[in-house]
C-alpha cells in the first residue's frame, strides 16, 4: 500500500494489522501477518512493536507470535456499549426470543464485512450462539446477505469481483448468482440461509438503516434442521416489523417490500 500524503498510508496499514487479529487465528506471527497482508517483515515488525507498546498487541516470548492485548479489549467493549446500534435493537431482540424461542442477534456493517454487536439466546436445550466481535464477509450467511443487498452499486460490484471465500461447501460464490439472489432481497425484505456460513446452521435476517443506509441486519438462527422453509415464512413478517423499529429508533427509513413468502436460499 503505497503512502500517501498525511500518513494515511502508514495509518491504514496499521488499522490492517489490526483487523486481522479478528479475522484469523487468535495468534499471528509477523511471517504471517506480513504474508496475509502483502508487507514487508520489517515494516509489520515495526508496527507491532508500536502496537505492543501501547498494550493494543500483547508479545508471546515463547512461541514469538502476537494476540490481541488488554487495550483493544478495552476498546471493544467501549465500543459495544456505546453502540447505538446495539442500544437500539437490544430491547426488540429479546422479545422477538421470546416469541421465536431462537436466537435473535444484531449485527453492524463495518468495512470489509459485518460483525455481531449482541445475541439472545434461545431457550431450546439445543440452541444456537454467535462469536461477538468477529468480521464476517457479507456473502455467507443471511445477515450479510441482506446488508450487501443494500450497499452501493459500486460496493456490490467491489464486493463481487473479488474472492468469494466458500467457508462451507453451502456458501454462494458465483457472482451472477449472488447478484440475482440481492435483488430477490432487495424485493421481498429478508435474506436466509441454510449452511452458508456455518454448516449446521439456518438463518433469516432483515437488514436495520440509519439515516444515510444499511447499518447491520437483525437475525433469528437456529440449528438447520429446525430453520425450515415453514420457519421463515412465518418468522419473516415478525422479523421485518422488529427491524423496521430498529430503524426508527435509529432515524432511518426502511425501504419498500413486496409481500413476505418464506424460502430457504
Amino acid at each position: 500500500m503505497a503512502e500517501s500524503s498525511g500518513g494515511t498510508g502508514a495509518t491504514e496499514r496499521v488499522a490492517d494489522v489490526l483487523l486481522l487479529f479478528t479475522d484469523g487465528p487468535p495468534t499471528l506471527g509477523v511471517s504471517q501477518v506480513a504474508r496475509e497482508l502483502d508487507l514487508s517483515k520489517a515494516v509489520v515488525h515495526r508496527i507491532l512493536q508500536s502496537l505492543t507498546s501501547r498494550n493494543l498487541i500483547a508479545y508471546d516470548p515463547e512461541t514469538r507470535e502476537y494476540r490481541l492485548g488488554p487495550a483493544a479489549a478495552a476498546l471493544g467493549s467501549r465500543a459495544l456499549r456505546d453502540s447505538d446500534l446495539r442500544a437500539a435493537a437490544l430491547p426488540f431482540l429479546a422479545e422477538l426470543r421470546d416469541k421465536l424461542h431462537e436466537t435473535v442477534t444484531i449485527s453492524a456493517k463495518v468495512h470489509g464485512g459485518r460483525v455481531y454487536l449482541d445475541q439472545v439466546v434461545g431457550t431450546h436445550e439445543i440452541t444456537m450462539s454467535v462469536e461477538l466481535g468477529k468480521r464476517f464477509p457479507l456473502h455467507a450467511g443471511s445477515s450479510g446477505k441482506c446488508v450487501l443487498a443494500h450497499c452501493d452499486p459500486d460496493e456490490i460490484d467491489r464486493l463481487l469481483s473479488g474472492d468469494l471465500l466458500a467457508l462451507t461447501p453451502n456458501t454462494p460464490t458465483d457472482p451472477d448468482e449472488l447478484r440475482a439472489e440481492l435483488a430477490r432481497i432487495r424485493e421481498r425484505g429478508y435474506a436466509a440461509s441454510a449452511g452458508e456460513r456455518q454448516g449446521d446452521a439456518g438463518s433469516v435476517a432483515v437488514a436495520v438503516f440509519g439515516p444515510v443506509g444499511v447499518v447491520g441486519a437483525v437475525s433469528v438462527c437456529g440449528p438447520r434442521f429446525r430453520v425450515t422453509e415453514e420457519f421463515v415464512a412465518a418468522t419473516a413478517p415478525q422479523l421485518i416489523e422488529t427491524a423496521d423499529r430498529i430503524t426508527a429508533r435509529l432515524g432511518g427509513t426502511a425501504p419498500a417490500r413486496a409481500a413476505t413468502t418464506g424460502r430457504t436460499t
